[in-house]
């Protein structure tokens, strides 16, 4: 079965919040995290089939959208759940929130390794929690926890540590041992061990992600397993995500705080979930072999015709984490702004996210192309 990859969709005019930033411009938008490509056509077929049926109330997850949402756990990480340990929300960054604010009083304190997508520091703040931020080591090429370093930050008022496997936007795929060992540290200091894990199936090898939900022990008791199928099938728009919480006690402090706050998921969200759960495992592997090809030859473009901006190996996600400080640019993003291209700045991610960018190059290879011609052409012009 083949799938298209090359037609670029025209995403003016349709609402698009990656696109309308620049209406009106030529510049082309790779910063936020959603991908200029069709959804699956199971799941469109889907959702055609819904649209038909012309009602559209409240809803609830049918039983095949639950069966089908436990065997993709299964299947492909290795992961048993149950029904019942699911808690289905409009999205990660709303979980996120309602997560804070269950488990942290004012003044508490929630623990996010930076640099590291942006809600993993506002949502703590939003809770009135204060966010602690541990930097992630960079060795070499390489990424990783600071244990050391992190341990040092819990405190008698840590609540909790939003861990972000597969990291976004480093592209890290943290093995089994080192996600063991951040969930022992939150354990042995009673907090509790946040993994949102969205970009779990979007991963390129050699690493294999380890999902939190296969802890055992102390650690998986106090553990919270975020995941969507909204980034791996490109349906964010539909508002649909869930949390895995085995635990009984959290799971229902979880549910009483998004009482009021979180309502029915969107009906939509619900058919493409199961529809991209059960039929969509063909469209991912296509997806797969597209996102490889496109950072391989961003690997090859960077490194060839912009040496001053460093890229670290990718082990996941359509996202790549350039390393501008050796451009020396005071403001890199409106630099290549004014070149054609929409970057996402680094300084949001937090300490250790200053001077670099981040670039989705999660759309059709043509356009890839350019925004890479842009940038060094803009370089060129210096």
């Amino acid at each position: 079965m083949s799938f298209d990859f090359t037609t670029a969709p025209d995403r003016r005019g349709t609402g698009s919040l990656k696109w309308d930033k620049y209406a009106g411009t030529d510049i082309l938008p790779l910063w936020v995290a959603d991908m200029d490509f069709l959804s699956p056509p199971c799941v469109r077929e889907a959702l055609a089939r819904r649209v038909a049926h012309g009602v559209f109330g409240y809803t609830q997850p049918r039983a095949e959208t639950i069966e089908a949402t436990l065997a993709w756990l299964r299947d492909r990480h290795g992961a048993t759940a149950e029904a019942d340990w699911l808690v289905w929300f409009p999205g990660l960054v709303p979980a996120l929130n309602v997560i804070c604010r269950a488990f942290g009083a004012s003044g508490d304190e929630a623990i996010a390794l930076t640099p590291v997508y942006p809600p993993f520091l506002t949502a703590p703040a939003f809770s009135n929690l204060k966010g602690v931020s541990v930097p992630l080591a960079l060795e070499g090429d390489r990424w990783r926890v600071d244990p050391v370093r992190l341990e040092a930050a819990f405190t008698p008022r840590t609540r909790l540590l939003i861990f972000c496997n597969p990291h976004n936007p480093i592209g890290r795929v943290f093995s089994e041992a080192e996600v063991a060992e951040v969930a022992e540290l939150c354990a042995r200091h009673g907090a509790l061990f946040c993994s949102d894990e969205i970009h779990a199936d979007l991963t390129f090898g050699p690493s294999r992600h380890f999902c939190a939900l296969r802890m055992s022990g102390a650690a998986a008791a106090r553990a919270i397993t975020l995941m969507a199928p909204s980034k791996t099938f490109n349906t964010p728009g539909l508002a649909c995500a869930f949390a895995v919480i085995p635990d009984p006690g959290i799971r229902r402090t979880v549910r009483e705080a998004a009482r009021g706050i979180i309502t029915e998921i969107n009906a939509m969200g619900y058919v493409a979930c199961e529809a991209a759960f059960r039929d969509g495992e063909p469209w991912r592997q296509a997806l797969l072999d597209t996102l490889r090809g496109n950072r391989d030859f961003l690997y090859e473009f960077t490194a060839r015709e912009m040496p001053e901006l460093r890229l670290r190996p990718m082990e996941a996600t359509y996202l790549a984490w350039l390393d501008a400080r050796g451009l020396d640019l005071e403001d890199p993003v409106g630099f290549f702004e004014k070149g054609g291209v929409g970057l996402f700045d680094g300084k949001l991610f937090g300490p250790g996210g200053e001077g670099f960018l981040r670039l989705n190059f999660g759309c059709p290879r043509p356009r890839l192309e350019e925004a890479l011609r842009r940038m060094k052409t803009a370089l060129d012009r210096r």
